[in-house]
């Protein structure tokens, strides 16, 4: 699936499914993106040629940089505000309901929604250069939609740190030790090879067991459908907001200079 700018696509082989995102701006998240991936996730997850899905990012530079600034100040009412973060809630949603196990590969910095998608991987593989930060607040939002998946995966106070220090990185390490990567590693090498094992090791086990286990690693969040829909709608309304407008500004014009 592609688009002006950026793609999802993804490829099958020996029962790995393995879908890759990009987008000129840092790989960042805008509509298009995010619906062709929840719909990818979807269609992947009922397809029996596939034990496994592996989600990655194109490039060697960022993993993702969330959500995209041009989409959030394009928006004008409630509405449309609620149906740009009902992305984010899709593709979270979509990564859940999944009976395939996902395995995240991370190979650089990981902002805002990004997080979000990571912590909904079954298993992050990173790389010691994929730091993160959840921004949301230094732009008058607050990561209302990521957030579960944030608190299952590293508890109320690893997303308090990352939430409310909103300008502050988080190193790969940290991310480790708070659960929300499962592995680090120094090279791109040992990255791949690490990611390309496990997904290895997943497509020879039992499809029935793994599902089992996905199902089971999940329980608890039945009520998300409409849970995330509702931070959706918490988030599309604060940032119609002056101060994120104003705050939205100020940050791409430090970043154009």
């Amino acid at each position: 699936m592609r688009h002006t700018e950026g793609y999802v696509s993804h490829e099958i082989d020996h029962g790995i499914a393995t879908i890759e995102f990009f987008h000129p701006s840092s790989n960042a998240l805008p509509a298009a993106i995010l619906s062709d991936l929840a719909k990818t996730i979807n269609d992947i997850g009922i397809d029996n040629r596939v034990k496994v899905i592996v989600i990655r990012s194109a490039g060697d530079g960022a993993f993702c940089a969330g959500a995209s600034f041009d989409e959030l100040m394009a928006i004008t009412n409630d509405a449309e505000g609620k149906k740009f973060f009902s992305g984010f809630a899709n593709v979270i949603n979509a990564m859940r309901k999944c009976h395939k196990l996902i395995i995240g590969r991370v190979q650089g910095k990981a902002v805002g929604g990004a997080v979000g998608l990571i912590a909904a991987t079954d298993y992050a593989i990173a790389s010691d250069s994929a730091s993160v930060k959840l921004s949301e607040l230094a732009v008058g939002i607050g990561p209302f939609v990521v957030g579960p998946a944030v608190e299952r995966k590293i508890g109320v106070s690893g997303l308090s740190q990352l939430a409310i220090d909103a300008t502050g990185w988080r190193s790969a390490e940290w991310a480790k030790r708070h659960g929300l990567y499962s592995e680090v590693h120094s090279t791109t090498l040992e990255l791949d090879d690490a990611v390309a094992g496990l997904a290895e090791n997943l497509a020879h086990s039992s499809p029935q067991a793994m599902a089992q286990l996905k199902k089971i690693l999940w329980h608890g969040t039945e009520n998300w459908d409409v849970l995330l829909a509702e931070r959706a709608g918490i988030s599309g309304h604060l940032v119609l907001s002056d101060f994120t407008r104003n705050a939205i500004n100020k940050f791409k014009t430090k970043a154009a200079k």
